[in-house]
């Protein structure tokens, strides 16, 4: 069997590295011979400040042991993802002054998640945690407007709240709330306007403007749509024509797309 196969195993790697990366940057700064090792300056990096951790999680002991382990060493976590069961350890993740990124009503897909409940979000913000509602499924993350308007229903956020965990919470995580997140005079002029309230089932997008350039349009897409159709139809005929004179032919070629989720196993072929 493979180390480790424990979650005591996995704290201990943690801490072996860290100490090693700990005694490397003590080293690499004594400005005596080293041997330069990318894995440690990374590590060392992190150990300085200087690059934020964002930590993928699920139950309250991983998040507990991590938080631990960062504090004997003397730095911060800066965000948990996931982080399902971060409405027990709430208090310790203010203490700590790690952000929460989750899911906002995912639960009993697998044994980390039996104990998650989508009040999730709204526990930790509550608390004073820094919360952003996140996806890693493609088709939910094109909706995280809608996800974010679950933390009404279960939790009770308030609008202007909730709408924060899908615009400038992020961009606080990120580090980049002095650019984006929120609508401000000198900040990038990154906008969506929507044709309803922007938390609704029923609002589409109308306009996507990045750094004032409008990247889409509805009404100009509706005339691409339409052009595209008609497009299609005349390339349709074409091949029609070419088959019935009897020129020769490919059959279809079809391209699966492959969704990749957190659990995903498996090889990738272009």
């Amino acid at each position: 069997m493979r180390f480790p196969q424990t979650r005591m195993g996995v704290e201990q790697v943690y801490i072996d590295y860290f100490t090693r990366a700990k005694e490397y940057d003590a080293l690499k700064k004594s400005g005596k011979p080293y041997r330069k090792d990318v894995e440690m300056d990374v590590l060392a990096e992190i150990l300085n400040k200087e690059r934020f951790i964002s930590c993928h999680s699920y139950v309250q002991s991983e998040i507990n042991m991590l938080m631990k382990v960062a504090e004997q060493f003397d730095f911060n976590i800066n965000t948990f993802t996931h982080i399902l069961e971060g409405y027990k350890v709430a208090d310790k993740m203010v203490e700590h002054g790690v952000g929460g990124s989750t899911f906002s009503d995912w639960w009993a897909y697998k044994y980390e998640v039996n104990d998650a409940i989508p009040y999730n979000a709204a526990i930790m913000h509550n608390a004073g945690v820094t919360v952003a509602i996140n996806s890693d499924d493609p088709e939910m993350s094109r909706r995280l407007n809608q996800e974010a308007a679950k933390s009404i229903k279960y939790g009770g956020i308030s609008e202007e709240e909730a709408w924060k965990f899908v615009t400038l919470n992020p961009a606080k995580l990120l580090h980049i709330d002095n650019r984006v997140g929120s609508i401000k005079v000198g900040k990038d002029a990154d906008v969506v306007l929507w044709t309803d309230h922007p938390m609704s089932i029923y609002a589409k997008a109308e306009k996507t403007i990045i750094e004032g350039v409008t990247y889409f349009d509805l009404e100009r897409d509706t005339m691409l749509r339409s052009e595209i159709k008609k497009e299609k139809n005349e390339l349709i005929n074409q091949m029609l024509k070419a088959k019935n004179k009897g020129l020769k032919t490919q059959p279809i070629k079809k391209k699966e797309k492959v969704d990749m989720h957190c659990d995903f196993i498996g090889n990738i072929i272009n």
